[in-house]
């Protein structure tokens, strides 16, 4: 195993490191992010092969991370002092192993029946949450606003547990070119909406999501076929917008399938 060992802040490796996890910007120039935990780390390995570098922290690791060391003995592998590779994490309380992956690119299908519109979603862990459900719901392809969170920092990875690097999402796309292009109908979520528990949605089906405090903007609002919403007790004003996002993903996944497995 080829151990590099790393323990000044001062290295340009470290500090190309820590750009990446703190800068979009950095992220998009470089097409580069990291990766934290193993769970991450296996659908990375089992779907694009091995990252450009491991990242572990010195001294003892949980039986999961030291399992994946051990397995995986022949990747280039950097050490950090504890205190250092958490700098790095998007976490609390890190994992103790990360990685230096190349961003993939996923292309959606051809043929898109059931797509999803995000306009200015700006928590990661809202965003990585809502392409968690999109990915368990079937949905074909996920369009990202340019005013939306990044979709690669650690955060919106973490929250995602995956999902990106499975799931075809296209970043700064032009929503109202997307719902305008959609062979089907563009749904809106809105508080003032139809039900959707009443709608037919076995035909393909585009939701849009909108900002977590101003909704759906109304310049999209005139590419869509209708307004649609989650009846509610009336003491609730509103969900979470990932929990709505869930809702709505997955009465369409029921309409749809006779069997779910």
């Amino acid at each position: 195993m080829t151990i590099k060992q790393i323990s000044s802040r001062d290295n340009p490796r470290f500090k190309q490191l820590k750009r990446l996890s703190e800068s979009a910007r950095e992220r998009r120039q470089t097409g580069k992010t990291l990766l934290d935990g193993v769970h991450l780390l296996q659908t990375y390995l089992t779907h694009y092969g091995e990252p450009e570098f491991l990242l572990i922290a010195q001294g003892e690791s949980n039986h999961e991370v030291t399992d994946f060391i051990q397995m995986h003995q022949d990747l280039p592998t950097l050490m950090f002092p504890t205190l250092m590779l958490a700098e790095l994490a998007p976490v609390a309380t890190p994992s103790g192993l990360m990685a230096l992956i190349d961003i993939p690119q996923l292309n959606p299908p051809d043929t898109t029946k059931f797509i999803l519109l995000l306009e200015d979603i700006q928590d990661p862990g809202n965003l990585g949450s809502i392409l968690r459900s999109a990915l368990a719901a079937g949905v074909d392809a996920v369009y990202l606003s340019t005013g939306c969170c990044d979709v690669w920092s650690p955060k919106a990875l973490r929250g995602g547990q995956g999902a990106q690097l499975m799931l075809p999402v296209i970043e700064r796309a032009d929503l109202a070119e997307v719902a305008r292009q959609f062979q089907g109908q563009v749904l809106a979520t809105s508080m003032q909406g139809n039900n959707v528990f009443q709608m037919d949605l076995r035909q393909p089906t585009a939701f849009i999501m909108g900002n977590e405090g101003a909704g759906v903007s109304a310049q999209l609002l005139q590419h869509i076929s209708q307004q649609v919403s989650i009846p509610m007790h009336a003491q609730m004003e509103s969900l979470n917008v990932a929990a709505a996002c869930a809702i709505f993903l997955f009465e369409r996944l029921r309409q749809t399938s006779q069997d779910v497995t």
